[in-house]
């Protein structure tokens, strides 16, 4: 299978992440069909990527090939996925929002709880958390099934028709790029919410 595409310029970025969706991926006996991502350009081009001021030993697997998870911990309590794309030194990258559970469902409810179908991976941190996901999957590689996370091509193909593209969620810079894709009127897609600055006390 010729995963090239992924390692299109990072201007586009964009396709690239449309072009995901449908795609499954799978870790520890969860299988998860890609409902919802965001893209993220590098360097110098958009200032809501970790990368945009250049690398950091946090974001130094987003200069890398193609094809590799990124995964950084928000808020202090959540890990989230992205897929590396791009050309090295690049440093672009599509945050995997959310998916439908295929495959293991009881096993995500294990590690997610008691919550309906639609909620086991709908939203970054639930995925990762529905897929057993965490630091270690950092910078391994998620296409030659060397790593813990193995993404393949879509079973039911999404077609251009059937996606959405809206302003990504929950950034303070560039929150109005429609760089956000999903599969329209999917319930496993995560509700929008609008970044909010925090007023000084």
């Amino acid at each position: 299978m010729d995963h090239s595409w992924l390692s299109a310029p990072a201007v586009d970025v964009a396709q690239t992440a449309r072009g995901l969706l449908g795609w499954e991926l799978s870790a520890n006996g969860v299988r998860v069909r890609l409902t919802e991502v965001e893209a993220y350009a590098g360097t110098g081009v958009d200032p809501a990527s970790h990368a945009h001021r250049g690398p950091t030993p946090r974001t130094t697997v987003m200069f890398g090939p193609a094809g590799h998870a990124y995964t950084y911990f928000v808020f202090g309590m959540h890990w989230c996925l992205n897929v590396v794309c791009g050309g090295v030194g690049e440093a672009a990258a599509v945050l995997l929002r959310a998916g439908e559970v295929v495959e293991g469902v009881d096993l995500a409810r294990k590690r997610r709880g008691e919550v309906a179908d639609r909620d086991l991976a709908r939203g970054p941190a639930r995925l990762v958390v529905a897929l057993g996901v965490d630091a270690s999957a950092n910078g391994t590689h998620m296409l030659d099934g060397t790593g813990p996370l193995l993404l393949t091509p879509p079973t039911r193909p999404v077609g251009a028709s059937a996606v959405s593209a809206g302003p990504r969620v929950g950034v303070a810079a560039a929150h109005d790029v429609p760089w956000r894709f999903w599969i329209t009127g999917d319930p496993t897609v995560s509700p929008y919410r609008r970044h909010v600055p925090r007023r000084r006390t």
